[in-house]
């Protein structure tokens, strides 16, 4: 749903922008970079110190990139292969560092080994339910399920709730709950959409497997009807 529709409205929004860097001769792909080198660098440097509220306000500032590369990209006509590529690749750097960021804090000055273990499967899962989209895709399936948590969810989730638990540096009481039940229904939304997607995969792959039998049982068929006429 986010991807749906929050990107739509962001990209509208976006696209001066977009335009205002290709004037200026800035490529996507270096949009793309300095986007994921912002985003890595706000959770590792504040996330593992609690400071969750202005490593939020930095990786926020950088999130956006990931809809300002695209457009660009659309507006010079460049979509590439490649574009696609390093886009996808650094998205899962720039997660990584976000529940890595949790995940170091909750080991460290946060001393909670639970909480440090769910970031840890959080940061985990979200890269495998990415993997099985695009391995399966890359074996000719159309994987034809989002599922209940992706990447827009996983970041929205994480990211309003920590930088929310970030005010409780500012006197705001109790609100750095926040962040653990986060971190709690981003996991268990991740292993939802994990299962989805491999039963999506099985079932597809099963009926794959099922019309390529068909087809080569007719092919035989008629090889053989024209085999019997020739013979006749």
């Amino acid at each position: 749903m986010l991807n749906k529709y929050a990107r739509a409205f962001f990209t509208r929004v976006l696209t001066p922008f977009a335009a205002f860097l290709i004037r200026r001769g800035v490529s996507p792909d270096t949009v793309t970079l300095i986007g994921t080198a912002g985003v890595v660098a706000g959770a590792l440097v504040f996330y593992p110190r609690g400071e969750f509220f202005w490593g939020t306000i930095v990786i926020t500032l950088f999130v956006f990139s990931d809809l300002v590369d695209g457009n660009m990209a659309r507006q010079l006509g460049r979509s590439s292969r490649w574009g696609a590529f390093l886009d996808s690749t650094l998205d899962r750097i720039a997660d990584g560092a976000v529940f890595g960021g949790f995940a170091l804090w909750y080991a460290g000055g946060g001393d909670d080994i639970a909480l440090c273990a769910v970031s840890i499967f959080c940061l985990a899962s979200g890269q495998v339910v990415s993997y099985t989209k695009a391995r399966g895709e890359s074996i000719g399936l159309p994987v034809a399920v989002n599922g209940l948590i992706e990447r827009a969810e996983r970041l929205v989730i994480s990211l309003v709730a920590a930088g929310l638990a970030g005010l409780h540096a500012f006197g705001v009481p109790g609100i750095q709950y926040l962040l653990p039940v986060a971190l709690w229904i981003v996991a268990v939304g991740s292993l939802i959409t994990l299962i989805q997607r491999v039963v999506t995969v099985r079932r597809e792959s099963a009926e794959a497997e099922a019309a390529e039998t068909v087809e080569g049982r007719e092919a035989a068929g008629g090889q053989e009807a024209r085999g019997s006429g020739a013979a006749k």
